[in-house]
């Protein structure tokens, strides 16, 4: 293990207030994003939409790395070039998700365990070897009554564990990923007990694997109350039930804090990720950035459609979605910065914006 190579890699994944854009979908799940896009369910056509995603023009002004899929590190632009070269020619971090799902966890009704641990450690050194530096593993944790039971917790936990040794040990930065989903009706009180209890237990299983906390990231999910929860928030009360679990749970050795959209809608997850920088970032121990998935993509899916004719507008929803996610990194993010018609010239925008704030730093 290189502890000063991980160290590197994880700067450059959340270096100059960029964030990650996480495109690991399984062909399953982008096949039922196309279906119900329209969009013929094809290994070319996902080939395609993923090369419009990798060369969106100006992408890595605000994204500093990409997670693949198994599928997708292995495919090719239409001129023959390898999507791991197309992005660290960007100049972009390449990264690959190597757990292969989450299923029902025996003998507990309504939770769930990731699995792919098994040749783990042969996928990691080939993904390497293909130029990915840095990998990503995800659990779910449901809330409902009576779970998640202390089993479910633990049992993720030390699979999460596992694979973040096995990854340091290859070389590459593990993305620690345990999100406790926003399916419910609980309270942003119980979202946050939940989650404190399992970062606790995911940390306690990272020290006794002996992870290297400076080399890695962690990926949570922000503090929110279920989406069948009737009382309101706002985004301040968030920032600030979210911040607080993570002190009390996460250890300041920890370098970035990515966090996943979970669902939200792209403006509504850009509002939060800005409130908790506009309030928090100065005070943090680490940097708070984002890795999203569909809160950056799916406008773009929409408007592609599958047609090579609307490839320039869609990545220009693309590099808008990003763009505002990094002025949320700055806590300079607005609403008023969304454009409503998304194929708005708006790369004067963004060099304007990224002159004012050139000086910044994590």
């Amino acid at each position: 293990m290189d502890i000063q190579q991980l160290i590197a890699t994880v700067k450059a994944m959340v270096a100059d207030n960029k964030g990650l854009l996480a495109m690991d979908e399984s062909f399953t799940t982008c096949n039922k994003r196309f279906a119900a896009a329209g969009i013929p369910q094809t290994a070319e056509a996902r080939r395609a939409y993923r090369e419009m995603i990798i060369t969106a023009p100006g992408l890595s002004d605000s994204v500093s790395g990409l997670i693949l899929y198994d599928e997708t590190i292995r495919q090719q632009t239409k001129n023959g070039l390898s999507f791991v070269q197309a992005i660290t020619d960007a100049g972009m971090v390449p990264g690959i998700k190597v757990d292969t799902g989450a299923i029902a966890l025996a003998n507990h009704p309504l939770e769930k365990i990731t699995e792919g641990l098994d040749g783990l450690r042969t996928r990691l050194a080939e993904y390497a070897q293909m130029g990915a530096r840095f990998a990503k593993w995800r659990a779910v944790i449901t809330i409902g009554n009576n779970i998640p039971t202390y089993s479910c917790i633990e049992a993720n936990a030390q699979a999460l564990a596992r694979y973040g040794a096995l990854c340091q040990e290859a070389g590459l930065v593990p993305i620690i990923e345990p999100e406790v989903l926003m399916d419910g009706a609980h309270t942003l009180q119980r979202c946050s007990e939940v989650t404190e209890q399992v970062l606790r237990a995911v940390f306690n299983a990272l020290y006794a694997q002996r992870v290297v906390l400076e080399g890695m990231v962690l990926k949570p999910n922000m503090v929110l109350p279920g989406l069948g929860c009737s009382d309101p928030v706002t985004a301040d009360e968030v920032a600030d039930a979210t911040v607080a679990c993570l002190r009390r749970a996460v250890p300041a050795a920890v370098p970035a804090i990515a966090f996943l959209s979970g669902g939200q809608s792209g403006e509504l997850a850009s509002a939060r990720l800005n409130a908790i920088n506009l309030r928090h970032r100065l005070q943090a121990p680490w940097a708070l950035t984002f890795s999203f998935a569909r809160a950056i993509q799916q406008p773009a899916l929409e408007i592609w459609k599958g047609q090579e004719a609307n490839v320039a507008a869609a990545q220009r929803a693309m590099y808008h979605r990003a763009w505002s996610n990094r002025a949320a990194r700055l806590g300079q993010y607005s609403p008023a910065m969304e454009v409503v018609n998304r194929d708005k010239d708006i790369i004067a925008e963004e060099a304007a914006f990224k002159t004012a704030n050139e000086v910044e730093i994590i």
